[in-house]
C-alpha cells in the first residue's frame, strides 16, 4: 500500500483540497484531507482569468506560480498534522485550477483552424521544488490530443474504487458544474458513462455573490424564501446544452452570469420570447435563486431518469452539493424511485472525493494503468494520463 495526495481546486475556487489516499490496485482509502482557502488577491487575480482580459498572459503565469505555492502550502498543513515527512509519499496528484475548458475549440482571427484545448495552471515544477514530493499533474490534455474533452476524468476512479459487486450506481459531483458516472454492477464488467449535466453551484454562488456579496447560499436558506419560476426554468432548461447527448463537458465558460441574465431578459422582454406569466414582471433575486437551485437539481435528475436504471440502483452525492439540504432534497424528490444518499455511505466524506480521484490517477500514471474512459470523453483510445514532475 502506498502513500498519495491529491489535489484539487474546482471551479466555484472555494479552496483547495489536499486529500491524503493509501492505495493498492484495488482500494483507496482516505486517510486524511484539508482545505486550504486561497488568499483574496489570488482569488480575484483567478476569476480575471476565466475570461479575456488585458494583461492576461503575464497574469496567467504569475498565478500559474501562486496556485502552486498554496497547493504546496496545503500539503505542508497535511503532513504536519499527520505528522509524515515527503519520504512516506509516493507522488502527488495535483489536478490544478482550471481556468478555460474549451474542448471545441473557440473562433480565432485570419481564419485559423479551430483547436479544442484546457488550462489548468498550478506549475507542478514549482510544487515540486517546495514539497520535495514528485508531482504527476497536467492529466487532462492528453485526452484531448486525442480527440476527448479532457473532462470528465473521475469516472475511472469512481469504477474502480466505488462500483458495487451486483448493482448499478450513479455518483454525481455537484462542484461549480455537475457530472455523473453511471457504473455498472462489476459482475457485469461494462465501461462507466459519464459526462457533464450543467451547472452545479456556480451560478447559485455567482447569483448570491452579486446580490448579497455571500460567496455561497448556506445551506440553501437564500433559496428556500424564493420561488421557483417554472417559465425561467423552463427558458433555462431549453438551452442546447442539456439536449446534446455525451460525450460533453462544459465548464463557467459557458453557464455563467452573462448566460444567466441573457435568459433573465429574454423572458422579461416581450419582443424577445412569447412567454404569457405574470410572475415574470415580479421576478425578485431569491426567486432566480430558487430557480438556479431547481436548475441543477432538474439537469441531474433528467440525465439520472434517461439511463433507466434498475429500483434497486444507488444515487450518490459528493462535492460541495452534498451540503446543500434543499438541493438534496430536490434532488431525492424528483428521483422518488431511486435511494439518493452522499457519498459517507462509501465511508469518504463528499468533500474530499475529487482529491482522491486525483491521488488515485497519480497512482494510475505511476501504474501505468489507462485514467481516461473513451466512452466519457471521446478520445480514440485509453491512454495513461499526466505528467511526471521529479522533485529531485
Amino acid at each position: 500500500m502506498a502513500k498519495y495526495i491529491g489535489l484539487m481546486s474546482g471551479t466555484s475556487m472555494d479552496g483547495v483540497d489536499a486529500v491524503l489516499c493509501d492505495i493498492t490496485v484495488n482500494n483507496c482509502h482516505t486517510v486524511h484531507a484539508v482545505s486550504i482557502p486561497y488568499p483574496a488577491n489570488l482569488l480575484s487575480l483567478l476569476h480575471s482569468l476565466c475570461t479575456p482580459s488585458h494583461n492576461e498572459l503575464n497574469a496567467m503565469a504569475t498565478a500559474d506560480r501562486l496556485v502552486a505555492e498554496n497547493f504546496a502550502q496545503a500539503v505542508s498543513v497535511l503532513l504536519s498534522e499527520t505528522q509524515l515527512s515527503t519520504s512516506d509519499i509516493t507522488a502527488i496528484g495535483s489536478h490544478g485550477q482550471t481556468i478555460r475548458h474549451f474542448p471545441q475549440g473557440i473562433e480565432l482571427q485570419n481564419d485559423m483552424e479551430q483547436k479544442g484545448f484546457t488550462c489548468q495552471i498550478g506549475d507542478p515544477n514549482t510544487l515540486a521544488v517546495l514539497t520535495g514530493i514528485d508531482v504527476i499533474a497536467d492529466f487532462r490534455r492528453k485526452d484531448i490530443a486525442l480527440g476527448g474533452q479532457g473532462a470528465p476524468l473521475v469516472p475511472a476512479y469512481h469504477n474502480a474504487i466505488f462500483a458495487h459487486d451486483t448493482r448499478q450506481r450513479v455518483l454525481v459531483n455537484i462542484g461549480g458544474i455537475a457530472n455523473i458516472s453511471v457504473l455498472a454492477a462489476k459482475q457485469d464488467t461494462a465501461a462507466p458513462l459519464g459526462y457533464d449535466t450543467g451547472p452545479g453551484n456556480t451560478l447559485m454562488d455567482g447569483w448570491i455573490k452579486q446580490h448579497l456579496n455571500q460567496p455561497y447560499d448556506d445551506n440553501g436558506q437564500w433559496a428556500s424564501t424564493g420561488v421557483v419560476s417554472n417559465d425561467l426554468l423552463t427558458l433555462l432548461l431549453a438551452d442546447s446544452y442539456f439536449h446534446q447527448t455525451a460525450p460533453k463537458s462544459t465548464g463557467r465558460e459557458y453557464f455563467n452570469l452573462a448566460w444567466l441574465t441573457s435568459h433573465i431578459d429574454a423572458l422579461t422582454c416581450p419582443s424577445a420570447i412569447e412567454v404569457a406569466s405574470s410572475e415574470t414582471s415580479t421576478l425578485s433575486p431569491q426567486d432566480v435563486q430558487a430557480t438556479l437551485l431547481a436548475l441543477t437539481a432538474t439537469s441531474i435528475a433528467d440525465e439520472i431518469s434517461k439511463h433507466q436504471l434498475p429500483l434497486e440502483a444507488e444515487i450518490i452525492i459528493c462535492g460541495g452539493g452534498a451540503f446543500n439540504p434543499l438541493l438534496m432534497q430536490r434532488i431525492s424528490s424528483l428521483l422518488p424511485q431511486y435511494h439518493v444518499s452522499d457519498s459517507h455511505s462509501l465511508n469518504i466524506h463528499p468533500q474530499h472525493v475529487e482529491g482522491a480521484a486525483f491521488a488515485w490517477l497519480a497512482f494510475a500514471h505511476k501504474s501505468n494503468i489507462p485514467g481516461n474512459v473513451p466512452a466519457v470523453t471521446g478520445a480514440s483510445r485509453e491512454a495513461v494520463l499526466g505528467i511526471f514532475c521529479p522533485a529531485n
